[in-house]
């Protein structure tokens, strides 16, 4: 296991290089650049302006020369400044916007998992009943509306239709003082954002829950445990459930970055002060700094959970050993 983890961390090194080249390259096409940005907001910025800032910045080197004086700044801690707010940009991603999305986020993976386990062991032990059918056709509806779609018609029912019943964005209700109000007002913003980012992975894993459960229950195993007399609650939760849920876990493993950078859509939409809706914002202004520190660290994370994926695939089933 210590050889295999090893290995396996080893390897992120040269992932992260190859994933930061690409990025990097990919922003540098995008047209205009920081400097452009200021000179719209500024009348008097003049030509000579535009060319002594763009050569202060090195903006007037090739993209792969501006991509290795960032990897070196990189190397020593230095993601670069947000020219959009003045401030580090690993400070103002880490510290202002990352919260805000690991909230939405964590909620939306507990809100998706809690609900498909069951619901997927329901449909799979009611196979081909009323119940089964409902859930299936509910999981296609899930799986096919794109998640702006649902979070702009989330925002109709129950922001428009009924004048406010939920808000419609945002983080809190300004002037609202006190820890209950206050923690009442924090949900009351994060139910709609929530139900939109957690429906599409909800409605994934409840079909790969029915999947795995239905082909547990026809093993051996699961047969002899109920040929020994044993009880059908303690077959399927102790025996089929432990085998049934393992490709779950590796699917859970690998969405929890894809959360974060679905999160773009649904922080867009709701307006929801996040690491989503800084990645929106910096790439229409041209801040890369802030594009770059937050789409690396998603790239990161996509990496960790996959290696978290397998080491749990380990630790849930005793058959699988990692040399």
């Amino acid at each position: 296991m210590a050889i295999y983890l090893t290995r396996r961390i080893l390897q992120v090194i040269p992932t992260l290089f190859v994933i930061s080249l690409l990025l990097f390259g990919l922003l540098s096409m995008k047209p205009g650049d920081p400097i452009d940005e200021m000179r719209r907001g500024n009348p008097g910025f003049t030509q000579a302006d535009y060319d002594r800032l763009r050569e202060f910045y090195g903006l007037d080197k090739p993209w792969y020369v501006q991509y290795w004086r960032w990897l070196g700044r990189v190397m020593h801690g230095d993601f670069g400044t947000s020219r959009q707010f003045g401030r580090p940009a690993a400070q103002y991603i880490f510290k202002y916007r990352f919260p805000n999305t690991l909230l939405l986020s964590g909620l939306s993976l507990l809100v998706a998992f809690c609900v498909a386990v069951p619901t997927g062991v329901i449909s799979a032990l009611r196979q081909h009943s009323s119940v089964d059918y409902v859930i299936t056709v509910v999981n296609f509806i899930g799986v096919s509306i794109p998640i702006f779609w649902l979070g702009i018609m989330l925002i109709y029912v129950f922001a428009v239709h009924f004048r406010g019943f939920l808000p419609a964005g945002g983080l809190a209700t300004p002037g609202v003082t006190g820890t209950w109000p206050v923690f009442v007002d924090r949900l009351e913003h994060l139910l709609l954002p929530v139900i939109a980012l957690s429906s599409l992975q909800l409605a994934q894993w409840t079909r790969f829950m029915r999947s795995s459960m239905l082909e547990t229950i026809q093993l051996d195993f699961v047969v002899t445990a109920r040929a020994k007399g044993i009880s059908e609650r303690r077959v399927i939760f102790k025996h089929a459930l432990r085998n049934a849920i393992l490709p779950l876990i590796t699917l859970a493993g690998l969405n929890v970055p894809l959360l974060f950078s679905g999160a773009i859509l649904t922080e867009t939409v709701f307006n929801w002060p996040g690491m989503g809706r800084a990645i929106f914002d910096a790439i229409l202004v041209n801040d890369f700094n802030v594009a770059m520190v937050s789409l690396m660290f998603i790239s990161l994370l996509v990496l960790t959970f996959n290696l978290l994926a397998d080491l749990t695939y380990a630790l849930v089933d005793p058959r699988i050993r990692y040399g």
